[in-house]
């Protein structure tokens, strides 16, 4: 990425395509493959870094209230997401001060580090600044013989062997991830994003590494030059997104979003339920890559990357940060309905919503009314058109690189609001 302080200091809260590309380049011969972007950085209604810098106390407070209502409307501007996606995802509380989060930065980046060479001490290449594509051990732990294995004897450590296992695909999953952004084209940035990936499965051996994870993470290290503060970044995301990998031979991750999806539908727009039911697609497998990668591969990436940060701002919780650091405490659910109109405006506009009708199912996420929002936009030609399958899969793949980011957020608040209506009647 190039030049991104002085961009910033021209940004006035309006940008047109050829700043964006210079904050996310893309290789020459790519640019006839790249869908284009709709996202533009606009005067009062984008989250500017003099607007963001603003919504500071002198001590550091953020008025997190300003900074939600103006991402909602618009965005965030380039130079500064990364930054506000730390507190958009938890990593830091917006009550916190400048020293407090400096003090937990650096903490952080500690242990990272100290994760790191445990990982190093185990496989060497980690930290190199190169990666791996091949297998460095045999299934039962035997090595194998390359230029990048220096693993020199078995492997007798089952949590160890699993993970090695894990090295190589990821590996080949980092050499496909947004191959067509200038950023990819240094091998060190590829490294950079292994390095994550891989020290991640090792940390949460729960889920370990599963395609699709690298898609999440591309954007952290892109946005966050530190690899640490990417990795935290990543981390926190992984708080939100884990379930969706958690995948086994008789179940999918997404499959508790794709039972809500369907009764979202069912409720809202019986006839397409029942047209799918009699395709055989009532359990909607079809809308799985959507829900486990957050739409990653059906907008440009300019355009996911506004997604993300729209759909977490609609989605935060004031509490989000005590949350993820202290895992065993529990909202009060009968404080939610004392909650004053002032504290409500501390939540995103979805959370919001499901606050105010006491819906309260974390598989409700605002991605599933996403979903339903660009099953409804293609509603007519299902119905229509779809015969099978493979015709409803062909009908939404024509949406890839189409869709139009906050569009389908404001009809996913209009689905949610008359979904949450239909079913407080019934």
């Amino acid at each position: 990425m190039v030049g991104l302080a002085a961009i910033a200091e021209l940004f006035g809260g309006n940008a047109g395509i050829e700043e964006l590309e210079a904050f996310y380049p893309i290789r020459r011969d790519c640019l006839a493959d790249i869908p284009k972007t709709r996202f533009r950085p606009r005067v009062g209604k984008t989250l500017s870094a003099r607007r963001w810098h603003a919504a500071f106390s002198d001590d550091g407070h953020l008025d997190i209230e300003k900074v939600l209502r103006r991402i909602q409307r618009g965005g965030i501007h380039p130079s500064i997401k990364g930054f506000v996606w730390e507190f958009l995802l938890g990593c830091f509380d917006p009550n916190s001060t400048f020293d407090d989060r400096n003090q937990l930065r650096e903490q952080r980046r500690e242990r990272y580090a100290m994760w790191k060479t445990e990982c190093q001490n185990m496989v060497p290449v980690i930290g190199s600044g190169k990666y791996i594509t091949r297998p460095i051990i045999t299934d039962d732990g035997q090595p194998i013989e390359g230029e990048d294995c220096h693993v020199t004897s078995a492997v007798s450590d089952k949590k160890v062997a699993h993970w090695m296992l894990f090295l190589h695909q990821i590996g080949l999953d980092v050499f496909r991830t947004d191959r067509a952004l200038v950023f990819y084209e240094d091998e060190a940035n590829q490294a950079k994003l292994w390095d994550i990936l891989a020290i991640y499965s090792w940390v949460d051996d729960d889920i370990g590494y599963v395609q699709g994870m690298n898609d999440i993470c591309s954007p952290m290290v892109i946005l966050l030059e530190n690899e640490a503060d990417a990795f935290w970044c990543f981390e926190h995301a992984m708080r939100r997104l884990r379930e969706n990998f958690r995948c086994s031979t008789s179940s999918i991750g997404v499959q508790s979003q794709l039972g809500i999806l369907s009764q979202v539908i069912k409720t809202v727009d019986p006839k397409l339920h029942q047209h799918l039911e009699d395709l055989d697609g009532g359990e909607y497998l079809f809308a799985f890559r959507m829900l486990m990668v957050l739409f990653r591969r059906e907008f440009s990436f300019v355009d996911a990357l506004y997604l993300w940060e729209v759909m977490w701002a609609m989605e935060y919780n004031p509490n989000i940060f005590s949350l993820y650091e202290q895992p065993d405490a529990a909202l009060d659910s009968n404080s939610t309905q004392t909650l004053h109109a002032k504290e409500l405006k501390r939540y995103g506009k979805f959370q919001r919503k499901n606050l105010q009708n006491g819906h309260m199912d974390k598989n409700c996420a605002l991605s599933v009314f996403l979903v339903a929002s660009v099953l409804e936009t293609k509603n007519r030609q299902i119905l229509k058109d779809a015969k099978g399958l493979d015709d409803v899969v062909t009908i939404l793949g024509e949406i890839t690189g189409n869709l139009d980011a906050k569009k389908a957020c404001q009809n996913a608040l209009k689905i949610q609001d008359k979904y949450l209506k239909k079913a407080k009647k019934s």
